[in-house]
């Protein structure tokens, strides 16, 4: 497995793409814009949405699962959201092919067998959802009703990036119904903070709670909450959002429900998601020119054992040694691999763990045999030490908390020192230019003045923080009033 990466500061996409295929978490496919997510990518996904789906559970959520057809009278029901998502839609015309009497060996479209009407392959499930939810609520009594599901969707995107934005990919949307506005708002927030707590407490990664503005928001929401991280490279990443949906699509569909006064009332809903574009936050926030990084929540092996050896009884001393090892780590929660293959040399070995981001290494030799010790490396700071059996557990144990702790700090480090507050437009422009990140800057709230910064720089307004402060100032481009500032940066 080779490990030589183009260097971040050289070519960042470059790396990104590079890591991702080498460090064997995915590959492209056959199929165009789509990818294959290989076992250990596809572990480390495991790994969140077990931590996601424990954290939903939690919050009284129930998982359910819907078609991944929708009917396109269903789609359409919702206008706004028909409107933009159609670009990105799959279609199903037909429901069979017949061999080619042209072709001997092909097959075509049989064209007998076009389907009375349409379907969309899911972008997204509110449609299918909410037509279902017609027949599950009628009264107050059955509300509220919380429901995610793990999924697969399909946006045909025509650029692609294995993670970032593929045709095809895997995410859990949630879908909630209210009596009241005031129960689906808050349910809104109360997603987007769960999903806030996952990134910073599992993911390691620092990030700014906010709302989207206008023109940024879902299709067919009144209000998106979000959470936005920054990559190494200076460039924004939106991690989640959480939609309140209003009564749109309870309008849409005619999900109506008797309320304690017994009368009739649309609920309120709200829905809310993440991706495995979690997959590309992760391995940009903290892995470097050597590989992956990976913080230990959410790391498939957290430790690797090799062992180094000249003979086969030097193995099979230092294995008996690794079974108590590995028994008495697992009994503290550690996973553990040992790596005896007979068909690679230690280095080859370091190497591939190296650059699949493994927390920490332990190394064990004849010598340390002889002297109860072990060589235990950590991954994200390359130091070595050399650590006495009897305390070894008690260390890898207080290294996983440090680890973790550490990527946070250095993620959050660079991330409060790329926020930037300009107050004119040659100052906004420079930072984009030379230093990058989060520009914190008045706006005058129009659409029209965030188009024209949009096209001007490619800097989009990420989010209006939840913590933002009311301050009297001027637009940063058309020197309007401004009550508060936001954050700009260019983004994936």
């Amino acid at each position: 497995m080779s490990k030589n990466l183009t260097s971040r500061s050289e070519d960042y996409s470059k790396w990104y793409n590079e890591l991702v295929v080498k460090a064997d978490l995915a590959e492209n496919s056959a199929v165009r814009g789509c990818m294959v997510i290989k076992p250990y990518g596809y572990a480390i996904w495991e790994k969140m949405q077990a931590e996601l789906d424990r954290m939903f559970k939690e919050t009284g959520h129930q998982n359910a699962y819907f078609p991944l057809f929708v009917p396109k009278s269903l789609f359409e029901a919702e206008e706004k959201n028909a409107e933009g998502f159609a670009k990105e839609c799959a279609v199903v015309t037909h429901y069979r092919l017949q061999n080619d009497p042209d072709n001997p060996g092909k097959l075509r479209v049989d064209p007998e067998a076009k389907l009375e009407e349409e379907l969309v392959v899911r972008p997204t499930s509110e449609a299918i959802i909410w037509n279902t939810y017609k027949g599950w609520i009628q009264s107050y009594r059955d509300l509220p009703l919380l429901i995610n599901q793990w999924a697969n969707v399909v946006r045909w995107e025509m650029r692609t990036r294995l993670f970032l934005r593929t045709a095809e990919f895997l995410w859990q949307e949630g879908h909630t119904a209210h009596e009241t506005r005031d129960e689906a708002m808050a349910e809104a927030e109360l997603m987007n903070n769960v999903y806030a707590e996952f990134a910073e407490n599992f993911m390691a990664i620092p990030v700014i709670k906010g709302l989207k503005t206008e023109s940024e928001r879902f299709a067919g929401a009144e209000e998106t909450f979000c959470i936005e991280a920054l990559m190494q490279d200076g460039k924004a990443l939106q991690a989640g959002t959480s939609h309140f949906l209003g009564q749109n699509f309870a309008k849409a569909f005619d999900v109506k429900f008797t309320n304690k006064e017994g009368k009739q009332d649309y609920v309120w809903a709200t829905s809310w998601g993440v991706s495995t574009r979690l997959m590309g936050a992760l391995i940009m926030t903290h892995s470097d020119d050597k590989g992956l990084v990976l913080p230990p929540n959410l790391a498939p092996n957290q430790v690797v054992i090799v062992p180094i050896y000249k003979s086969e009884e030097q193995l099979d001393e230092i294995s008996e040694l690794v079974k108590t090892l590995m028994s008495d780590l697992r009994s503290k929660g550690v996973s553990v691999k040992f790596d005896n293959r007979t068909t690679y040399r230690p280095g080859a070995k370091f190497a591939q763990h190296e650059l699949q981001g493994v927390p920490l290494r332990i190394a064990i030799g004849p010598k340390d045999l002889e002297n109860g010790t072990v060589e235990l490396a950590r991954r994200d700071i390359f130091t070595k030490e050399v650590v006495n059996m009897d305390v070894i557990v008690e260390k890898v144990v207080g290294l996983m908390t440090d680890i973790q702790n550490d990527l946070y700090q250095k993620a959050l480090n660079f991330r409060n020192s790329h926020i930037t507050e300009v107050d004119n437009f040659d100052e906004f422009k420079d930072v984009l230019e030379t230093k990058t990140g989060f520009i914190s800057a008045h706006w005058d709230g129009t659409p029209e003045t965030e188009d024209k910064i949009k096209e001007l720089t490619k800097a989009t307004i990420r989010c209006i923080p939840m913590k933002n402060k009311q301050e009297n100032g001027k637009c940063v481009l058309t020197g309007n009033p401004s009550k508060q500032r936001v954050l700009f940066a260019k983004a994936y």
